[in-house]
């Protein structure tokens, strides 16, 4: 009986769902969804604000941006209540006054890290859940497939220089001590580079130029034959590069000289990355005069005259017939006067 009354029950039951449909409530889309970064190209201690625009006025919602921390650091928020585990912002929104403060967007914040030196392609992934519109009437999907934003994290490059350095003259077949040095305050980094040098002049058809530099391996390379470095070349880039390679000059004849130094990236087809001409000036070591043991000297000072002649046994008498005729004068217009009187 009661296996009966079971039996009963459940074919109710199977007869009840087929007969009445089960009415079901669909989430409407974000259609008008919209993801922002404020900069494409972010350089270390800048900032970068990702965007969220939900295209309508929500009342609740849930955004995470993830991101790399290994380029950024969070900054701040807008648009809800932060919570940053390191590699993930999220923030959450409920309008609490009932639908009459929605919000249009979410914005986050990031800064890159000082201490980046090479370029770092990334991104921020957005996700999205629990959104509704002002007042709660009506819900949206979740967005659970990462809406993704690419960002490149790079320095902001300073072009490399080429610097020939040396002192003194430059003799014929003489080996001259020289530095090449390839420096920049912030280079882009290359994987392989090499540095290649060319003859742009020479003082005639005769002439010989050689830019001698020693390897790990104590083997002579000439730039102007070989190139430096290694087939696939060498690394380069960073903060301060300054890279010295120790050369000899070696000119066979009296002359001008113009060598064309180029640094090409092996990776891109050789292509240039800096290139400089140094202009050099081969002469003959100049001969020392011979020591005479005499010099002339200039003759600064003047010959001064005495302030007053010297005395001499014809001068005092000049002085005596001198005061004999004063007196000899003044008597005589003396006894004139008196006479008149």
């Amino acid at each position: 009986m009661k296996k009966s009354i079971y039996l009963f029950i459940i074919a109710v039951l199977i007869l009840f769902m087929i007969l009445v449909p089960v009415s079901t409530v669909k989430a409407a889309s974000l259609d008008n969804l919209q993801v922002e970064v404020s900069k494409a190209k972010v350089e270390p201690g800048q900032e970068v604000t990702v965007t969220t625009n939900f295209g309508k006025n929500l009342g609740a919602y849930t955004v995470d941006v993830a991101y790399d921390n290994n380029l950024f650091e969070y900054v701040r928020s807008e648009g809800g209540t932060e919570n940053d585990n390191g590699t993930r912002v999220r923030l959450t929104y409920y309008d609490t006054t009932g639908g009459t403060t929605p919000r249009t967007n979410a914005k986050v914040t990031f800064k890159a890290k000082e201490n980046i030196v090479t370029s770092n392609p990334t991104d921020f992934a957005i996700t999205l859940e629990g959104l509704s519109n002002a007042d709660a009437s009506e819900t949206y999907d979740d967005i659970t497939t990462p809406i993704k934003k690419d960002v490149l994290v790079e320095p902001n490059y300073v072009d490399y220089n080429l610097t020939l350095n040396y002192t003194g003259t430059i003799e014929p077949k003489v080996a001259k001590d020289m530095t090449l040095i390839t420096s920049s305050s912030m280079g882009k980094n290359y994987d392989h580079v090499r540095l290649i040098a060319e003859i742009a002049k020479e003082p005639s058809k005769d002439a010989t130029t050689k830019l001698i530099a020693i390897n790990d391996a104590s083997q002579e390379i000439d730039l102007i034959q070989n190139g430096w470095g290694d087939a696939a070349g060498y690394s380069i880039g960073g903060k301060n590069v300054k890279q010295e390679l120790k050369l000899k000059g070696e000119f066979s004849t009296v002359g001008d000289y113009t060598i064309h130094i180029k640094l090409i990236d092996r990776d891109n087809s050789d292509s240039v990355i800096v290139e400089k001409s140094f202009n050099l000036k081969v002469a003959e070591k100049q001969q020392a005069k011979p020591d005479t043991g005499t010099t002339n000297k200039p003759n600064n000072t003047q010959e001064k005259l005495p302030e007053s002649l010297p005395k001499t046994g014809n001068t005092q008498y000049v002085v005596i017939f001198a005061i004999i005729a004063v007196l000899a004068i003044s008597y005589y217009f003396l006894s004139k006067r008196n006479q008149k009187n």
